[in-house]
């Protein structure tokens, strides 16, 4: 090296001396904070797709609010803003106060006096067993889990620094610290999920009642107007401080956003995706991140359907948070059958989606015996028939049969569909190997009409069709109407049942390179 070249890098190693940390580090990653950039992230990784069945919990001290709730009135899981509506300084659609507000003036008294802050200095987790939690998890089946981490009540389900609202300083727990280790230790992916940029819209009532005290606007949020859309520089820096400090503590393998977040800026959603996906291949995995609305573009994050889901299969995979009753806790609950729970599984499955089921503890932590048994019946189902989900992709068609979807989005599944044996699903492993999944009880032959020998859609012979969790010879022939499999005598679970459909697999002979095979 000459004296010339050495003086050269003494002088740009000076520089990069003086350069900011964080700009030295910037220049080290592979993710800029830009569209443009992000969009070269794989926002599907493999565990995701392979996955198909995750949990996450809504809990925190909202579910002890609603404990001692009158049954048979509707309450939102929004309380922390809901609780603040009595109708005239908070405006409501009917002009009467809301059943949260009433609700919060019985237990607790007027919320100018026992605000949110009251409720939070209530919460007692006092049978929250992390060991137990992932022990149910890991049975349903599920493949990655975690917690609510902090919801639109600003609150932090971990042990925070950025805030003091969290459950150790109130609760005495570190619940993400706990569930991560247990969590990862049955072998399932960890999750969080993120609600708080609805914060500022949240605690906006609070604000309009009146009450709260300036040393708490740290928990509410700076004052501002129940039509205030535009978030202070105070609220940005503290979303940010939240969420970087979670990720660098917690490491999670998705995070997942609630709405809202779109209406935040974009140099915001842009330099956490940046981060978070950096730091990812930091630790050496790949790491995703779902989201509502518009908040980012489809090419850098995972589309997520609110109790909902397409009504035809979309690319590229996509996801969906659902819950089998209501989001948080309620005293009066009513939950979904564990047969509906897997027939909207193995739909979103066909559609090239996946499931994230809300798991609501009650306000102590403990998970109630109910859902203790409704996920403990999917897992068995899974057991059995997981073969023709985990691991599987989309195939040709979806499926066939006379029910779906009228359309596709956000809360379709407000709309009552009942599946019949005559509702097909289908999913592949490999070009030998798919799943016709059928979705009721079969009481007699089931005709796949979409394999029939007079529609191209199989162009392979049918070496062998067995039922899942079953040793029973299958009887079956394929004509012009379709493959038509007499129904088994027995069946191996009460709900849908997967027949595995083995392939000789499609070929062409290549005509090759000699003379002899171009003459005519």
């Amino acid at each position: 090296m000459t004296s010339k070249t050495q003086t050269l890098v003494a002088l740009v190693l000076l520089i990069l001396a003086f350069l900011p940390e964080d700009i030295q580090a910037q220049k080290k990653q592979k993710f800029k904070p830009t569209w443009a950039s992000l969009a070269q992230v794989n926002q599907t990784p493999e565990w995701f797709l392979d996955a198909k069945f995750g949990i996450y919990t809504h809990w925190g001290p909202v579910s002890e609010a609603m404990a001692e709730a009158e049954a048979g009135k509707h309450y939102r899981g929004w309380h922390g803003m809901i609780m603040y509506q009595d109708g005239q300084k908070v405006p409501t659609k009917n002009g009467k106060p809301s059943n949260n507000y009433q609700h919060h003036v019985k237990k607790y008294g007027d919320p100018a006096a026992y605000g949110y802050k009251h409720v939070i200095e209530q919460f007692k987790p006092n049978a929250f067993d992390a060991k137990a939690w992932a022990e149910l998890f890991a049975k349903s089946g599920a493949r990655f889990a975690g917690p609510v981490a902090m919801h639109h009540d600003n609150f932090a389900m971990w042990d925070s620094k950025a805030t003091r609202w969290n459950s150790m300083n109130y609760g005495g727990i570190d619940p993400s610290a706990e569930l991560k280790r247990e969590i990862e230790a049955k072998g399932l992916k960890f999750m969080a999920s993120f609600h708080h940029a609805f914060t500022w819209k949240y605690f906006a009532p609070a604000h309009a009642y009146g009450g709260v005290s300036p040393e708490d606007y740290d928990l509410y949020t700076n004052p501002h107007t129940l039509d205030s859309d535009t978030p202070d520089k105070q609220f940005y820096k503290d979303w940010w401080a939240k969420l970087k400090e979670y990720i660098d503590n917690y490491q999670p393998d998705l995070i997942w956003f609630d709405w809202w977040l779109e209406n935040m800026d974009d140099e915001v959603r842009q330099k956490f995706l940046a981060y978070y996906y950096n730091q990812g291949l930091k630790w050496g995995k790949e790491v995703a991140v779902s989201y509502k609305e518009s908040t980012f573009p489809l090419t850098t994050a995972i589309k997520d359907y609110e109790r909902g889901r397409p009504n035809q299969p979309k690319s590229p995979a996509w996801l969906t948070d659902t819950s089998p009753g209501a989001w948080f806790y309620r005293p009066d609950a009513q939950f979904k059958m564990p047969n509906q729970l897997i027939d909207i599984l193995v739909d979103i499955v066909a559609k090239n989606g996946v499931m994230l089921l809300n798991v609501p503890p009650d306000p102590d932590g403990s998970i109630p015996p109910v859902m203790v048994d409704l996920l403990t019946e999917i897992g068995a189902w899974l057991d059995i028939n997981g073969e023709a989900i985990y691991g599987t992709r989309p195939w040709l068609v979806f499926g066939e049969g006379p029910t779906r979807l009228p359309e596709g989005g956000h809360k379709i599944e407000k709309l009552k569909i009942s599946y019949t044996p005559l509702d097909i699903r289908y999913t592949q492993r490999s070009e030998k190997e798919f799943y016709a999944i059928v979705m009721d009880k079969p009481t007699d032959e089931m005709v796949m009409h979409t394999l029939s020998t007079q529609i191209g859609a199989l162009n392979s012979k049918i070496l062998d069709i067995r039922l899942l969790g079953s040793e029973e010879t299958i009887s079956w022939k394929r004509d012009k109407r379709g493959l038509v499999i007499q129904a088994p005598k027995s069946l191996p679970t009460e709900h849908a049942h997967a027949f595995k459909i083995t392939l000789e697999g499609y070929t062409e002979n290549d005509i090759g390179g000699t003379v002899e095979a171009h003459k005519e």
